[in-house]
Protein backbone atom coordinates (compact mmCIF):
# COMPACT_ATOMS: atom_id res chain seq x y z
CA UNK A 1 0.00 0.00 0.00
CA UNK A 2 2.83 2.43 0.74
CA UNK A 3 4.25 1.60 -2.75
CA UNK A 4 0.85 2.85 -3.96
CA UNK A 5 0.70 6.27 -2.31
CA UNK A 6 4.53 6.66 -3.31
CA UNK A 7 3.15 5.95 -6.76
CA UNK A 8 0.84 8.74 -6.25
CA UNK A 9 2.55 11.51 -4.70
CA UNK A 10 5.75 10.33 -7.44
CA UNK A 11 2.70 11.99 -9.89
CA UNK A 12 1.93 15.41 -8.02
CA UNK A 13 5.64 15.95 -7.47
CA UNK A 14 6.51 15.09 -10.95
CA UNK A 15 2.66 16.08 -12.56
CA UNK A 16 4.67 15.88 -16.20
CA UNK A 17 5.54 12.53 -15.84
CA UNK A 18 1.59 11.47 -15.98
CA UNK A 19 1.74 12.45 -19.64
CA UNK A 20 5.50 11.10 -20.80
CA UNK A 21 5.29 7.93 -22.59
CA UNK A 22 8.32 7.00 -21.15
CA UNK A 23 9.59 5.60 -17.50
CA UNK A 24 11.19 8.67 -15.68
CA UNK A 25 14.21 7.52 -12.74
CA UNK A 26 13.71 9.86 -10.05
CA UNK A 27 16.75 10.37 -7.26
CA UNK A 28 17.66 8.93 -4.05
CA UNK A 29 16.85 12.27 -2.83
CA UNK A 30 14.06 12.55 -4.96
CA UNK A 31 12.31 9.45 -3.57
CA UNK A 32 13.02 10.47 0.03
CA UNK A 33 11.49 13.91 -0.97
CA UNK A 34 8.21 12.34 -2.06
CA UNK A 35 8.22 9.75 0.61
CA UNK A 36 8.09 12.20 3.43
CA UNK A 37 5.37 14.41 1.32
CA UNK A 38 3.71 10.48 1.06
CA UNK A 39 3.37 10.74 5.06
CA UNK A 40 2.09 14.04 5.50
CA UNK A 41 -0.25 13.96 2.62
CA UNK A 42 -2.21 10.57 4.11
CA UNK A 43 -2.13 11.88 7.50
CA UNK A 44 -5.10 13.19 8.82
CA UNK A 45 -3.74 16.78 10.04
CA UNK A 46 -2.02 17.50 6.85
CA UNK A 47 -4.02 16.27 3.92
CA UNK A 48 -3.39 19.10 1.31
CA UNK A 49 -5.71 20.08 -1.52
CA UNK A 50 -7.65 23.16 -3.10
CA UNK A 51 -10.53 24.31 -5.01
CA UNK A 52 -13.26 21.91 -6.21
CA UNK A 53 -12.57 19.18 -3.53
CA UNK A 54 -14.23 19.73 -0.39
CA UNK A 55 -17.14 21.38 -2.91
CA UNK A 56 -17.40 23.17 -6.13
CA UNK A 57 -16.00 26.35 -6.41
CA UNK A 58 -14.81 26.93 -9.52
CA UNK A 59 -16.00 24.22 -11.76
CA UNK A 60 -19.92 22.96 -11.24
CA UNK A 61 -19.22 19.59 -9.86
CA UNK A 62 -16.49 18.22 -7.46
CA UNK A 63 -13.27 16.04 -8.69
CA UNK A 64 -13.79 12.70 -8.83
CA UNK A 65 -10.00 12.00 -9.54
CA UNK A 66 -9.91 9.67 -6.81
CA UNK A 67 -6.16 8.64 -5.62
CA UNK A 68 -6.66 4.78 -6.31
CA UNK A 69 -7.89 5.11 -9.80
CA UNK A 70 -5.86 3.12 -12.02
CA UNK A 71 -3.72 6.40 -13.43
CA UNK A 72 -3.10 7.99 -10.12
CA UNK A 73 -1.36 4.26 -8.96
CA UNK A 74 0.27 2.96 -12.30
CA UNK A 75 2.55 5.44 -13.61
CA UNK A 76 2.44 3.97 -17.09
CA UNK A 77 -1.14 4.33 -17.45
CA UNK A 78 -2.26 7.37 -19.27
CA UNK A 79 -4.25 10.19 -17.88
CA UNK A 80 -8.14 9.66 -19.19
CA UNK A 81 -9.25 12.78 -20.63
CA UNK A 82 -12.19 13.06 -18.33
CA UNK A 83 -9.75 13.44 -15.72
CA UNK A 84 -7.25 16.15 -16.90
CA UNK A 85 -6.61 18.56 -15.24
CA UNK A 86 -8.76 17.47 -12.35
CA UNK A 87 -7.31 17.64 -8.68
CA UNK A 88 -6.58 14.25 -6.67
CA UNK A 89 -9.58 14.09 -4.31
CA UNK A 90 -8.26 12.82 -1.20
CA UNK A 91 -12.05 13.35 0.71
CA UNK A 92 -13.89 10.40 -0.74
CA UNK A 93 -17.56 10.48 -2.83
CA UNK A 94 -17.84 14.47 -2.38
CA UNK A 95 -19.82 14.58 -5.56
CA UNK A 96 -22.16 12.23 -3.97
CA UNK A 97 -22.48 14.23 -0.77
CA UNK A 98 -23.25 17.50 -3.11
CA UNK A 99 -25.45 15.81 -5.55
CA UNK A 100 -27.57 15.02 -2.09
CA UNK A 101 -27.40 18.77 -1.39
CA UNK A 102 -28.69 20.08 -4.51
CA UNK A 103 -31.34 17.06 -4.71
CA UNK A 104 -32.23 18.30 -1.17
CA UNK A 105 -32.92 21.83 -2.26
CA UNK A 106 -35.04 21.28 -5.41
CA UNK A 107 -37.03 19.05 -3.43
CA UNK A 108 -37.71 21.75 -0.70
CA UNK A 109 -39.08 24.55 -2.86
CA UNK A 110 -40.76 22.20 -5.25
CA UNK A 111 -41.77 23.95 -8.72
CA UNK A 112 -39.04 26.38 -7.52
CA UNK A 113 -36.44 23.95 -7.79
CA UNK A 114 -34.59 25.01 -10.50
CA UNK A 115 -34.25 28.37 -8.61
CA UNK A 116 -31.39 25.77 -6.79
CA UNK A 117 -28.93 25.37 -9.81
CA UNK A 118 -29.74 28.99 -10.88
CA UNK A 119 -27.70 30.08 -7.33
CA UNK A 120 -25.81 27.43 -7.96
CA UNK A 121 -24.76 28.59 -11.13
CA UNK A 122 -24.18 32.52 -9.95
CA UNK A 123 -22.09 31.20 -6.75
CA UNK A 124 -19.74 29.36 -8.96
CA UNK A 125 -19.36 31.64 -11.57
CA UNK A 126 -18.71 34.68 -8.99
CA UNK A 127 -16.26 32.31 -6.99
CA UNK A 128 -14.24 32.28 -10.39
CA UNK A 129 -14.73 35.81 -11.55
CA UNK A 130 -14.39 37.79 -8.38
CA UNK A 131 -11.01 36.59 -6.83
CA UNK A 132 -9.11 37.55 -9.65
CA UNK A 133 -10.14 40.86 -9.66
CA UNK A 134 -9.50 42.04 -6.37
CA UNK A 135 -6.32 43.72 -5.07
CA UNK A 136 -5.66 41.75 -2.24
CA UNK A 137 -4.20 43.63 1.38
CA UNK A 138 -2.65 40.60 2.64
CA UNK A 139 -0.08 37.87 1.76
CA UNK A 140 -2.60 34.97 2.98
CA UNK A 141 -5.68 36.27 3.03
CA UNK A 142 -6.45 35.28 6.67
CA UNK A 143 -5.50 35.05 9.93
CA UNK A 144 -6.67 33.31 13.33
CA UNK A 145 -6.43 36.08 16.57
CA UNK A 146 -8.49 35.65 19.85
CA UNK A 147 -10.80 38.58 19.47
CA UNK A 148 -10.48 41.90 21.60
CA UNK A 149 -11.73 41.45 25.60
CA UNK A 150 -13.97 44.58 24.87
CA UNK A 151 -15.61 42.96 21.62
CA UNK A 152 -16.31 39.61 23.28
CA UNK A 153 -17.33 41.45 26.16
CA UNK A 154 -20.44 43.26 24.21
CA UNK A 155 -20.98 39.79 22.23
CA UNK A 156 -21.52 37.48 25.23
CA UNK A 157 -23.39 40.07 27.12
CA UNK A 158 -25.88 40.69 24.31
CA UNK A 159 -25.91 36.49 23.72
CA UNK A 160 -26.52 35.76 27.34
CA UNK A 161 -29.55 38.09 27.51
CA UNK A 162 -30.73 37.37 23.87
CA UNK A 163 -29.55 33.91 23.08
CA UNK A 164 -33.24 32.13 23.29
CA UNK A 165 -34.92 35.17 21.46
CA UNK A 166 -33.58 33.54 18.57
CA UNK A 167 -35.74 34.17 14.78
CA UNK A 168 -35.29 31.70 12.01
CA UNK A 169 -33.97 32.76 9.00
CA UNK A 170 -35.85 33.52 6.03
CA UNK A 171 -33.43 32.37 3.03
CA UNK A 172 -34.57 33.64 -0.87
CA UNK A 173 -36.67 30.64 -3.11
CA UNK A 174 -33.62 28.81 -4.53
CA UNK A 175 -30.89 29.60 -1.47
CA UNK A 176 -28.01 26.92 -1.43
CA UNK A 177 -25.93 29.10 0.63
CA UNK A 178 -26.95 27.26 3.83
CA UNK A 179 -28.95 24.06 3.58
CA UNK A 180 -32.05 25.77 5.44
CA UNK A 181 -34.20 23.26 4.05
CA UNK A 182 -32.77 20.77 6.48
CA UNK A 183 -30.45 22.27 9.34
CA UNK A 184 -32.35 25.48 9.33
CA UNK A 185 -30.31 28.60 11.01
CA UNK A 186 -31.54 31.54 13.04
CA UNK A 187 -30.19 35.00 13.93
CA UNK A 188 -30.06 36.79 17.21
CA UNK A 189 -29.96 40.06 15.08
CA UNK A 190 -28.21 43.23 16.92
CA UNK A 191 -30.22 45.52 15.23
CA UNK A 192 -33.40 44.15 16.88
CA UNK A 193 -34.75 47.05 19.33
CA UNK A 194 -36.42 44.47 21.28
CA UNK A 195 -33.98 42.72 22.62
CA UNK A 196 -32.12 43.73 25.32
CA UNK A 197 -29.56 46.11 24.64
CA UNK A 198 -30.10 45.36 20.84
CA UNK A 199 -29.77 48.37 18.47
CA UNK A 200 -28.02 50.92 16.60
CA UNK A 201 -25.66 51.87 19.68
CA UNK A 202 -24.46 48.13 20.38
CA UNK A 203 -23.74 47.50 16.72
CA UNK A 204 -21.97 50.55 16.55
CA UNK A 205 -19.74 49.70 19.37
CA UNK A 206 -19.36 46.54 18.02
CA UNK A 207 -18.05 47.96 14.82
CA UNK A 208 -15.53 50.09 16.71
CA UNK A 209 -14.42 47.13 18.49
CA UNK A 210 -13.37 45.09 15.51
CA UNK A 211 -11.89 48.12 13.90
CA UNK A 212 -8.81 48.51 14.76
CA UNK A 213 -7.96 44.66 14.37
CA UNK A 214 -8.43 44.75 11.09
CA UNK A 215 -6.70 47.94 9.97
CA UNK A 216 -3.78 46.63 11.50
CA UNK A 217 -3.94 43.49 9.76
CA UNK A 218 -4.68 44.97 6.22
CA UNK A 219 -2.69 48.11 6.59
CA UNK A 220 -5.60 50.02 5.23
CA UNK A 221 -8.74 52.50 6.73
CA UNK A 222 -11.64 50.55 6.60
CA UNK A 223 -15.26 51.60 7.42
CA UNK A 224 -18.29 49.67 8.52
CA UNK A 225 -20.75 48.14 5.73
CA UNK A 226 -22.20 45.08 7.18
CA UNK A 227 -23.33 43.43 10.73
CA UNK A 228 -26.23 41.93 11.34
CA UNK A 229 -25.95 39.79 14.08
CA UNK A 230 -25.70 36.09 15.34
CA UNK A 231 -25.81 33.65 13.43
CA UNK A 232 -26.97 30.12 14.84
CA UNK A 233 -26.07 26.87 12.85
CA UNK A 234 -27.60 23.61 13.69
CA UNK A 235 -26.84 19.67 13.90
CA UNK A 236 -26.04 18.92 9.78
CA UNK A 237 -25.57 22.50 8.67
CA UNK A 238 -23.40 23.61 5.63
CA UNK A 239 -22.46 26.51 4.71
CA UNK A 240 -21.12 26.69 0.78
CA UNK A 241 -18.13 28.06 0.02
CA UNK A 242 -17.81 30.86 -1.64
CA UNK A 243 -16.70 34.71 -1.47
CA UNK A 244 -18.97 37.37 -0.35
CA UNK A 245 -20.21 40.13 -2.49
CA UNK A 246 -19.14 43.68 -2.50
CA UNK A 247 -18.29 45.99 -0.77
CA UNK A 248 -17.98 43.11 1.74
CA UNK A 249 -14.07 43.33 1.73
CA UNK A 250 -12.41 42.76 5.35
CA UNK A 251 -14.55 40.49 7.41
CA UNK A 252 -14.17 38.83 10.80
CA UNK A 253 -15.82 35.78 12.22
CA UNK A 254 -16.21 35.43 15.40
CA UNK A 255 -17.06 32.28 17.36
CA UNK A 256 -19.63 33.76 20.37
CA UNK A 257 -21.02 30.13 21.55
CA UNK A 258 -21.02 26.35 20.63
CA UNK A 259 -22.53 23.33 22.18
CA UNK A 260 -20.43 20.70 19.34
CA UNK A 261 -19.21 17.07 19.41
CA UNK A 262 -16.23 17.58 17.28
CA UNK A 263 -14.85 21.07 15.97
CA UNK A 264 -16.66 22.67 13.15
CA UNK A 265 -13.85 24.55 11.04
CA UNK A 266 -14.26 27.12 8.65
CA UNK A 267 -12.00 26.16 5.42
CA UNK A 268 -10.65 28.74 3.74
CA UNK A 269 -8.69 28.48 -0.17
CA UNK A 270 -5.63 31.37 0.69
CA UNK A 271 -4.10 33.20 -1.50
CA UNK A 272 -1.80 30.72 -1.82
CA UNK A 273 -4.35 28.63 -3.24
CA UNK A 274 -4.57 25.90 -0.63
CA UNK A 275 -7.64 24.59 1.32
CA UNK A 276 -7.04 25.44 4.85
CA UNK A 277 -8.86 24.42 8.10
CA UNK A 278 -9.19 26.68 10.82
CA UNK A 279 -10.99 25.55 14.08
CA UNK A 280 -12.28 28.05 16.34
CA UNK A 281 -13.46 27.84 20.04
CA UNK A 282 -15.55 30.43 21.64
CA UNK A 283 -13.78 33.96 21.65
CA UNK A 284 -11.56 33.11 18.79
CA UNK A 285 -12.03 35.46 15.70
CA UNK A 286 -10.68 35.03 11.94
CA UNK A 287 -9.54 37.71 10.12
CA UNK A 288 -10.31 36.83 6.04
CA UNK A 289 -10.57 38.74 2.84
CA UNK A 290 -13.91 38.06 2.33
CA UNK A 291 -14.20 39.40 -1.13
CA UNK A 292 -11.29 36.75 -2.60
CA UNK A 293 -10.72 34.04 -0.39
CA UNK A 294 -13.15 31.59 -0.78
CA UNK A 295 -14.85 30.49 2.54
CA UNK A 296 -17.28 28.26 3.73
CA UNK A 297 -17.75 24.94 6.37
CA UNK A 298 -18.58 22.32 3.22
CA UNK A 299 -18.29 19.39 5.87
CA UNK A 300 -21.77 19.27 8.29
CA UNK A 301 -22.02 19.90 11.96
CA UNK A 302 -22.14 17.67 14.90
CA UNK A 303 -23.44 19.33 17.49
CA UNK A 304 -26.30 21.36 18.97
CA UNK A 305 -25.50 24.39 17.95
CA UNK A 306 -22.55 26.66 16.37
CA UNK A 307 -23.38 30.45 17.23
CA UNK A 308 -20.94 32.92 15.71
CA UNK A 309 -20.66 36.52 13.89
CA UNK A 310 -19.36 38.34 10.77
CA UNK A 311 -18.29 42.04 10.72
CA UNK A 312 -17.62 43.51 7.57
CA UNK A 313 -15.73 46.59 6.84
CA UNK A 314 -14.73 48.47 2.98
CA UNK A 315 -11.26 50.17 2.61
CA UNK A 316 -11.71 53.49 1.75
CA UNK A 317 -8.89 53.69 -0.54
CA UNK A 318 -6.35 55.36 2.00
CA UNK A 319 -3.40 53.22 3.54
CA UNK A 320 -2.18 53.43 6.83
CA UNK A 321 1.20 51.80 6.00
CA UNK A 322 2.96 55.08 5.89
CA UNK A 323 2.08 55.90 9.53
CA UNK A 324 4.01 56.10 12.60
CA UNK A 325 2.86 53.00 14.28
CA UNK A 326 2.19 50.47 11.49
CA UNK A 327 5.41 49.41 9.90
CA UNK A 328 5.50 47.84 5.90
CA UNK A 329 7.72 44.53 7.52
CA UNK A 330 5.06 43.77 9.61
CA UNK A 331 2.46 43.93 7.11
CA UNK A 332 3.52 42.93 3.65
CA UNK A 333 1.43 43.35 0.70
CA UNK A 334 0.66 40.74 -1.92
CA UNK A 335 3.18 40.59 -4.05
CA UNK A 336 0.93 40.32 -7.01
CA UNK A 337 -0.72 43.37 -5.49
CA UNK A 338 2.47 45.05 -5.70
CA UNK A 339 3.44 44.25 -9.06
CA UNK A 340 0.03 45.58 -10.53
CA UNK A 341 1.07 48.79 -8.87
CA UNK A 342 -2.45 48.80 -7.11
CA UNK A 343 -1.41 49.77 -4.08
CA UNK A 344 -4.19 52.90 -2.56
CA UNK A 345 -1.85 55.79 -2.60
CA UNK A 346 -4.77 58.36 -2.35
CA UNK A 347 -3.96 61.72 -0.33
CA UNK A 348 -2.27 61.15 3.31
CA UNK A 349 -4.81 62.29 5.80
CA UNK A 350 -2.51 62.49 8.89
CA UNK A 351 1.15 63.53 8.43
CA UNK A 352 2.43 63.24 11.64
CA UNK A 353 0.88 60.64 15.11
CA UNK A 354 -0.51 57.86 16.00
CA UNK A 355 -3.43 56.28 14.01
CA UNK A 356 -5.30 55.46 16.95
CA UNK A 357 -5.98 59.41 17.79
CA UNK A 358 -9.35 59.55 19.37
CA UNK A 359 -9.79 62.99 17.60
CA UNK A 360 -9.45 61.21 14.10
CA UNK A 361 -12.86 59.75 12.65
CA UNK A 362 -11.96 57.77 9.40
CA UNK A 363 -15.73 56.71 8.59
CA UNK A 364 -17.22 60.33 9.15
CA UNK A 365 -14.22 61.75 7.20
CA UNK A 366 -14.92 58.93 4.59
CA UNK A 367 -18.64 59.61 4.33
CA UNK A 368 -18.13 63.46 3.59
CA UNK A 369 -15.55 63.07 1.02
CA UNK A 370 -17.79 60.69 -0.45
CA UNK A 371 -20.75 63.14 -0.47
CA UNK A 372 -18.61 66.10 -1.76
CA UNK A 373 -17.20 64.14 -4.56
CA UNK A 374 -13.51 65.04 -3.26
CA UNK A 375 -12.42 61.56 -2.29
CA UNK A 376 -13.65 58.15 -1.40
CA UNK A 377 -13.83 55.87 -4.35
CA UNK A 378 -14.44 58.36 -6.94
CA UNK A 379 -11.09 59.77 -6.50
CA UNK A 380 -9.17 57.20 -8.73
CA UNK A 381 -9.09 53.98 -9.90
CA UNK A 382 -11.88 55.16 -12.84
CA UNK A 383 -14.80 55.60 -10.67
CA UNK A 384 -13.76 52.17 -9.36
CA UNK A 385 -13.36 51.22 -5.81
CA UNK A 386 -9.78 50.84 -4.96
CA UNK A 387 -10.25 47.23 -3.94
CA UNK A 388 -11.39 46.46 -7.59
CA UNK A 389 -8.91 46.24 -10.29
CA UNK A 390 -9.36 47.99 -13.29
CA UNK A 391 -9.95 45.76 -16.55
CA UNK A 392 -10.46 42.54 -14.94
CA UNK A 393 -13.53 40.14 -15.27
CA UNK A 394 -15.35 41.66 -12.52
CA UNK A 395 -15.19 45.50 -13.52
CA UNK A 396 -18.32 44.80 -15.92
CA UNK A 397 -20.65 43.21 -13.50
CA UNK A 398 -20.08 46.01 -11.09
CA UNK A 399 -20.50 48.72 -12.91
CA UNK A 400 -23.66 46.89 -14.68
CA UNK A 401 -24.45 46.69 -10.32
CA UNK A 402 -23.81 50.32 -10.19
CA UNK A 403 -24.76 52.41 -13.39
CA UNK A 404 -24.73 55.86 -11.14
CA UNK A 405 -21.40 55.53 -9.10
CA UNK A 406 -19.48 57.56 -11.83
CA UNK A 407 -20.87 60.87 -12.13
CA UNK A 408 -19.24 63.43 -15.01
CA UNK A 409 -18.74 66.97 -14.23
CA UNK A 410 -19.99 69.38 -15.62
CA UNK A 411 -17.67 71.76 -17.41
CA UNK A 412 -16.57 74.52 -14.82
CA UNK A 413 -18.01 77.29 -17.47
CA UNK A 414 -21.40 75.86 -18.29
CA UNK A 415 -22.09 75.20 -14.05
CA UNK A 416 -25.58 76.97 -12.99
CA UNK A 417 -26.80 78.04 -9.75
CA UNK A 418 -27.04 75.77 -6.81
CA UNK A 419 -30.56 75.48 -6.82
CA UNK A 420 -30.71 75.09 -10.87
CA UNK A 421 -27.93 72.43 -10.29
CA UNK A 422 -30.08 70.42 -7.88
CA UNK A 423 -32.89 70.18 -9.86
CA UNK A 424 -30.60 69.14 -13.26
CA UNK A 425 -30.64 65.63 -14.62
CA UNK A 426 -27.39 64.25 -15.06
CA UNK A 427 -25.52 63.21 -18.15
CA UNK A 428 -26.77 59.86 -17.14
CA UNK A 429 -30.23 60.58 -16.71
CA UNK A 430 -29.97 60.42 -13.45
CA UNK A 431 -32.25 62.66 -11.02
CA UNK A 432 -31.45 64.36 -7.55
CA UNK A 433 -33.63 62.14 -6.26
CA UNK A 434 -31.17 59.44 -7.63
CA UNK A 435 -28.66 60.87 -5.57
CA UNK A 436 -30.33 61.43 -2.68
CA UNK A 437 -31.29 58.04 -2.83
CA UNK A 438 -28.15 56.61 -3.51
CA UNK A 439 -26.27 57.70 -0.12
CA UNK A 440 -29.74 57.26 2.02
CA UNK A 441 -30.50 60.95 2.81
CA UNK A 442 -33.90 60.84 3.46
CA UNK A 443 -34.81 64.27 4.55
CA UNK A 444 -33.28 65.41 1.53
CA UNK A 445 -35.30 63.07 -0.82
CA UNK A 446 -38.27 64.34 0.84
CA UNK A 447 -37.19 67.87 -0.31
CA UNK A 448 -36.70 66.78 -3.59
CA UNK A 449 -40.22 64.90 -3.91
CA UNK A 450 -42.00 67.83 -2.67
CA UNK A 451 -40.52 70.09 -5.21
CA UNK A 452 -40.73 67.31 -8.11
CA UNK A 453 -42.61 64.62 -7.10
CA UNK A 454 -42.31 63.01 -11.09
CA UNK A 455 -38.66 61.88 -9.97
CA UNK A 456 -39.93 59.58 -7.55
CA UNK A 457 -40.21 57.02 -10.81
CA UNK A 458 -37.83 58.64 -13.04
CA UNK A 459 -35.67 56.53 -14.82
CA UNK A 460 -32.12 57.05 -15.84
CA UNK A 461 -30.54 55.70 -19.04
CA UNK A 462 -30.43 52.21 -17.64
CA UNK A 463 -33.43 52.04 -16.46
CA UNK A 464 -32.86 52.43 -12.61
CA UNK A 465 -35.28 54.51 -10.78
CA UNK A 466 -34.50 55.87 -7.06
CA UNK A 467 -36.05 53.23 -5.51
CA UNK A 468 -33.70 50.66 -7.35
CA UNK A 469 -30.81 52.76 -5.81
CA UNK A 470 -32.48 52.93 -2.19
CA UNK A 471 -32.38 49.75 -2.49
CA UNK A 472 -29.56 48.49 -3.32
CA UNK A 473 -28.02 50.96 -1.12
CA UNK A 474 -29.36 49.20 2.08
CA UNK A 475 -31.67 52.14 3.12
CA UNK A 476 -34.87 51.35 4.37
CA UNK A 477 -36.43 55.11 5.50
CA UNK A 478 -35.54 56.28 1.94
CA UNK A 479 -37.42 52.92 0.28
CA UNK A 480 -40.04 53.67 2.72
CA UNK A 481 -40.45 57.52 1.82
CA UNK A 482 -40.23 56.36 -2.35
CA UNK A 483 -43.05 53.94 -1.63
CA UNK A 484 -45.18 56.06 0.46
CA UNK A 485 -45.24 58.33 -2.93
CA UNK A 486 -46.60 55.98 -5.26
CA UNK A 487 -42.70 53.89 -6.35
CA UNK A 488 -43.23 50.56 -7.32
CA UNK A 489 -42.39 48.04 -5.38
CA UNK A 490 -41.29 45.83 -8.40
CA UNK A 491 -40.23 47.95 -10.72
CA UNK A 492 -37.37 46.82 -12.82
CA UNK A 493 -34.16 48.41 -14.49
CA UNK A 494 -33.28 47.78 -18.38
CA UNK A 495 -36.14 48.48 -20.05
CA UNK A 496 -38.35 46.21 -17.85
CA UNK A 497 -36.05 43.18 -18.28
CA UNK A 498 -33.11 43.88 -15.60
CA UNK A 499 -33.82 43.27 -11.56
CA UNK A 500 -36.26 44.21 -8.81
CA UNK A 501 -35.80 46.40 -6.24
CA UNK A 502 -35.72 43.38 -3.51
CA UNK A 503 -33.92 41.41 -6.26
CA UNK A 504 -30.99 44.21 -6.12
CA UNK A 505 -30.82 44.41 -2.21
CA UNK A 506 -30.67 40.66 -1.85
CA UNK A 507 -27.78 40.68 -4.22
CA UNK A 508 -26.00 43.15 -2.34
CA UNK A 509 -27.01 42.64 1.02
CA UNK A 510 -28.21 38.86 1.99
CA UNK A 511 -31.61 38.38 2.83
CA UNK A 512 -31.23 38.91 6.66
CA UNK A 513 -30.55 42.75 6.09
CA UNK A 514 -33.60 45.29 7.00
CA UNK A 515 -34.48 45.71 3.46
CA UNK A 516 -34.87 42.67 2.26
CA UNK A 517 -36.63 41.89 5.30
CA UNK A 518 -39.10 45.09 4.80
CA UNK A 519 -40.00 44.53 0.87
CA UNK A 520 -40.37 40.83 1.35
CA UNK A 521 -43.61 41.39 4.23
CA UNK A 522 -45.54 43.87 1.72
CA UNK A 523 -44.96 41.16 -0.90
CA UNK A 524 -42.13 42.34 -3.12
CA UNK A 525 -41.14 40.29 -6.05
CA UNK A 526 -37.65 38.80 -6.34
CA UNK A 527 -36.46 39.11 -10.19
CA UNK A 528 -32.96 38.97 -11.72
CA UNK A 529 -32.24 40.59 -14.94
CA UNK A 530 -32.92 38.49 -18.01
CA UNK A 531 -29.44 38.19 -18.99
Amino acid sequence: MYVRLLTLNMLLAFPGAANANYFFSPSVDEVEEVAEKSRQLYDPDHIEYGVDVSFPMHLPTVSDNYAWLEHNTDLSKPIPKEYQDKPIQPLGNRQQFYEDFMQGCRDHYGKSGKACDATESSRVAMSLRQPQSMVNYTDTGFKKVRAPPELMTLLIDFWEKNKNSEQKENWFTGNTYTNSWSAPTSMVSVENKNLRGGGHVLKQKLWDAAKSTLQEWTGEELTPCSLYGIRIYKEGAVLATHVDRLPLVSSAIINVAQDVDEDWPIEVIGHDGKAHNVSMAPGDMVLYESHSVLHGRPFPLKGRYYANIFIHFEPTGHTLRHHGDIHDHDYDVDSTYKKAQFEPTGHTLRHHGDIHDHDYNVDSTYRKAQASGQGGHENDNKGLPPYLIAGSPEEMNWRYSHPNYERPKRPKEERKSALQRKMDTFATGSTLAHEAAQIGDAKMLEKIITADKSQVSQQDENGWQPIHEGARGGHEEVVKLLLKHGADMNARTNEGVGGTPLWLAEQEHGSDHAVVQFLRAIGAESIGPEL
